[in-house]
């Protein structure tokens, strides 16, 4: 199996993790939310240790096009919460009476999921065991995310558990082609390695401070999650 072929196999199998986040509401269980939680808290520790060394790999590489790609990675992931309104989107809020608020959730998960292939394909570039690594890491966030999704659309848009948790792993497809391209487009040592390494870097930040953690935060409470 080529290395492409392996990280394709596990951007695959990341994505359809989200799909067990429909399970509880299958189940009839309805949503756990100190687990989701501590799904978030863990997946947010794993990533802080990938951005951390795609960042010292991307500084001793180029320090200048890793900061550059990190200003821009920020004001892109920016610019599109913005276009797609939603910047200021909580994703608990199942007692809103915005009637597209499920889809504007739907958005956002999408948005992210775009950024973290990017970050998954050049971990892979950089080296392929790092890749596995954040793969991993993001299986644990979207199943996680996939219980946050299913939620909203089922509690609030009466939508069966399975077309959720379809609807859960289509968030991550862009997840899984820009993941393989990105990995494709760079290869070892390319010209482009460095900024997309500081784009990377920004985008798992921002999904860790700007959303993993604060959604952590209020289920479980601040020492739980430190510890954690």
């Amino acid at each position: 199996m080529t290395d492409t072929q392996t990280l394709a196999l596990a951007a695959g199998g990341a994505a359809l993790a989200a799909a067990a986040g429909a399970l509880p509401f299958a189940l009839g269980r309805g949503r756990p939310v100190r687990r989701i939680a501590w799904a978030n808290a863990v997946a947010a520790g794993l990533m802080l240790g990938a951005a951390f060394v795609l960042a010292r790999e991307g500084l001793l590489l180029q320090p200048l096009p890793t900061a550059t790609g990190a200003l821009l990675g920020l004001a892109l992931l920016v610019s599109l919460h913005a276009f797609a309104g939603v910047s200021d989107l909580s994703r608990g809020d199942l007692e809103t009476s915005d009637p597209v608020y499920g889809w504007r959730v739907l958005m956002l998960q999408t948005i992210h999921g775009s950024f973290e292939g990017v970050a998954l394909g050049v971990a892979a570039a950089l080296d392929l065991t790092l890749g596995l690594f954040l793969a991993g890491a993001l299986a644990v966030h979207n199943v996680a995310e996939g219980t946050t999704l299913a939620a909203v659309l089922t509690e609030d848009h009466r939508v069966p558990p399975a077309r959720a948790a379809v609807l859960a792993v289509a968030t991550n497809g862009g997840q899984i082609l820009l993941a393989v391209t990105t990995f494709a487009v760079l290869g070892p040592g390319g010209a482009l390695l460095a900024p997309t390494l500081g784009l990377a870097v920004a985008g798992l930040l921002y999904l860790v401070l700007v959303d993993l953690l604060p959604e952590a935060y209020g289920p479980a409470g601040d020492t739980a999650i430190a510890v954690v």
